[in-house]
């Protein structure tokens, strides 16, 4: 099977190409250092040429509100368009659990505007919305961090290792599309505060981490479940503690 993974040189994608790649099939890491560029057009044709999947873990390359709207608008209307054009059975893209119920988050609003678009492009498709990645925690805890102490929203959080990710994204993509939404996310649901501060623990960062009612997740209002599945998720199979245990080693 044909797979073209959009963002095959980022954090999830390369791992998604090499493990579809071990599974025998034609994975195909298509990005900006390849020469397919989903903003320009850029070979987008050549790369979907025959593609029977295209998984799309893109992120925009700036932070500013504006440039990621037109990032993942822009990207998405053309990526539909050659996908049609192109016969391809299964669209794939990953986002983030409770997307669409954080509206001051200029991200969440950017990802609700990807999926909207997707929906409506009639490619078969599956939206995964996965919660924050292991991998992020100690850059949430600087991004959060005022006077020396780390100053985390209230709520639950559930992240989840980028393996994992990567494991779940791959069975989902080689199964017939949901045309809807499917969301992941790690085993260890707790506090968000305590969440982080394990971490920091874990990693010989004496930080104090503190629960601050006033404070933001990315310029977004955090309350107690909007950074967790509501409803059925998949679970990744790594625990916080054995993540930590295993990039501590």
């Amino acid at each position: 099977m044909k797979i073209v993974v959009m963002g095959g040189s980022g954090l999830i994608g390369a791992k998604l190409v090499t493990l579809l790649r071990a599974k025998g099939h034609d994975a195909l890491a298509a990005s900006t250092r390849t020469g397919v560029n989903a903003i320009t057009g850029e070979g987008l044709q050549v790369a979907l040429k025959g593609a029977d999947v295209v998984i799309d873990v893109t992120n925009a390359p700036s932070w500013n509100p504006d440039d990621v709207m037109a990032f993942f608008r822009d990207a998405t209307i053309n990526l539909m368009k050659a996908e049609a054009e192109a016969g391809v059975k299964h669209h794939v893209v990953l986002s983030i659990v409770g997307t669409d119920l954080m509206t001051d988050n200029f991200y969440f609003r950017a990802k609700t505007a990807q999926e909207k678009l997707i929906e409506e492009s009639g490619v078969p498709y599956t939206i995964v919305r996965a919660t924050q990645f292991f991998e992020f925690i100690s850059g949430i805890a600087d991004v959060n961090t005022v006077d020396g102490t780390v100053r985390i929203p209230p709520g639950l959080f559930q992240p989840i290792a980028a393996d994992d990710v990567t494991d779940l994204i791959a069975d989902i993509a080689l199964h017939a599309p949901a045309n809807g939404i499917v969301d992941i996310a790690g085993p260890t649901r707790a506090p968000f505060a305590e969440i982080v501060a394990t971490t920091l623990r874990a990693q010989g960062d004496a930080r104090e981490v503190v629960t601050d009612p006033h404070a933001k997740y990315f310029g977004g209002t955090v309350v107690q479940t909007s950074l967790v599945p509501v409803g059925e998720a998949r679970i990744g199979q790594t625990s916080l503690d054995d993540w930590l245990e295993r990039v501590s080693a």
